[in-house]
């Protein structure tokens, strides 16, 4: 590494700790590192749907659900419970960033990921969408809403088993939510109320493998947005028209194939 590239990277180093020293759980590159954890993911369900036997077998972060059709996602945290649940948990600290089409859509990309051809509808498994929000989205004053169908001639729950919850992180009283919300808000870990997110935010903040995971992602971060930039403008040269795909691949430095891929994808 010469001496200038050395230096970039210093700094660079320096802006991740700096960062890192100001992440709340309402980060949403934190709350994924985090929520990692199982036993993290079942404290917040626990608490959000007030049911202390669930138990989560598997959780994933920053998880692509693809729509082969349409428009794909990346969900904060999906996780499953041990009946076959399904929960997607996003944190959202613009408002529209939680647009309640938003949560139907997610709710319907589950729905199409967790199904195979021939799949029963009986057996599709209920799920939750859960936001996280910074603001009072719905503006009503309340800790919690729940979003849930029902048929407006008879007021009867129509129950397809599809939920959508807002959690108001606006709300930190000595309820058990408030004091949860109250520790998505700290920067300290010795500020929080509950343990288990105090451990684990002690780690990514204080302790050295911890902290080298959350440079890492940082670093990995920068790249992929790098990349998607280099795609842009790539892609903005094949519509321009004006170069051929191999003299885009040569500005760009951007593999031929790929080039390729992206004037390929554009016509379809």
């Amino acid at each position: 590494m010469d001496i200038a590239n050395g230096l970039q990277y210093s700094r660079k180093h320096e802006e991740d700790l700096k960062r890192l020293k100001n992440f709340r759980l309402l980060d949403d590159d934190f709350l994924t590192k985090v929520f990692e954890d199982i036993e993290c993911v079942e404290l917040l369900l626990h608490i959000i749907l007030s049911k202390d036997d669930l138990k989560v077998t598997e959780v994933h972060s920053q998880y692509n659900m693809k729509n082969l059709q349409g428009r794909s996602a990346r969900l904060d945290i999906f996780a499953v419970d041990s009946t076959g649940t399904t929960f997607n948990i996003e944190v959202q600290r613009s408002d529209r960033g939680a647009v309640p089409r938003r949560a139907r859509y997610h709710s319907s990309l589950i729905d199409a990921n967790v199904t195979e051809p021939g799949d029963e509808y009986e057996n599709l498994p209920e799920s939750f969408i859960i936001f996280i929000t910074e603001n009072d989205i719905l503006k009503a004053g309340l800790p919690l809403y729940h979003i849930n169908r029902f048929v407006e001639e008879t007021g009867n729950t129509f129950e397809d088993d599809a939920h959508i919850i807002y959690v108001n992180s606006q709300i930190k009283d000595e309820t058990t939510l408030g004091r949860l919300m109250h520790d998505f808000s700290c920067t300290d870990p010795a500020d929080m109320n509950y343990q288990i997110l105090a451990d684990r935010v002690r780690y990514f903040k204080q302790e050295k493998e911890g902290v080298l995971a959350m440079c890492r992602m940082l670093e990995e971060m920068r790249n992929e947005t790098a990349l998607e930039t280099t795609k842009e403008f790539a892609l903005r040269l094949i519509i321009r028209g004006k170069d051929t795909l191999e003299e885009i691949a040569d500005i760009t430095k951007l593999p031929l194939k790929e080039i390729s891929y992206l004037e390929k994808t554009r016509k379809l």
